[in-house]
């Protein structure tokens, strides 16, 4: 049976048109341009940080990260840019007795920002705090250690197959893959999309009643 429920971050439960966006800017490049360039990075199957090089070879994220803060204009999102989904799910998985995790490749300054929102989550946590990032199989057992559950009780609710599922499945834990998103949309018509996801969803919303089903099933 699922016991505990873990949320990846950007394109779960957080819609990230506003940072790529503020990216383009920074980069000094056109936001259309840089997004069909970011999804061809995508869909080639390569490292989404290769988007930046295009633009700026000798870009890095880390650096680039801590000058824009130092110039006033860090990362940031809020309660708007949570997808309108994501807190009502939360609750009702709570309310349903399932514990509830949030844990994705973010900084320490996004774990800062996700808990001032004072999400309906029992615990959350970041690549940076954990010091391993995905997809590294570590950065799942640290879920398990975490979560009160066995691995095979464990979802982890995400919108890529290879940060996401694979390693997660590598992990033992279960997995549902959200169709949202720049690679939710174009993973989706992969094989391991279906033979390696346990569910997949279209919307956060889904998920209590789906995890209910599941576990009846199961009971």
């Amino acid at each position: 049976m699922i016991r505990a429920v873990v949320f990846d971050v950007g394109e779960c439960l957080v819609d990230e048109t506003r940072e790529y966006g503020t990216w383009a800017d920074w980069l000094g490049v056109p936001r259309h341009t840089f997004a069909a360039v970011f999804g061809a990075v995508i869909a080639q199957g390569r490292d989404y940080r290769e988007t930046f090089q295009i633009f700026q070879p000798s870009f890095d994220l880390d650096e680039e990260r801590k000058r824009r803060a130092e110039a006033g204009k860090p990362e940031w999102f809020g309660e708007d840019d949570l997808y309108p989904d994501a807190r009502p799910a939360l609750t009702a998985l709570r309310s349903a007795g399932l514990w509830v995790g949030i844990a994705g490749n973010q900084t320490s300054r996004a774990g800062g920002i996700l808990r001032s929102l004072d999400l309906p989550a029992d615990f959350i946590a970041t690549s940076d705090d954990w010091g391993v990032s995905k997809p590294d199989v570590a950065f799942f057992e640290h879920i398990v250690k975490t979560a009160p559950a066995e691995p095979d009780e464990i979802l982890y609710v995400g919108d890529r197959l290879d940060n996401d599922k694979r390693p997660a499945v590598q992990a033992g834990l279960l997995t549902a893959l959200i169709r949202r998103g720049p690679w939710g949309t174009i993973q989706q018509h992969d094989p391991d999309a279906t033979a390696i996801t346990t569910m997949r969803i279209d919307s956060l919303a889904e998920l209590p009643h789906l995890i209910g089903q599941f576990n009846t099933e199961r009971g």
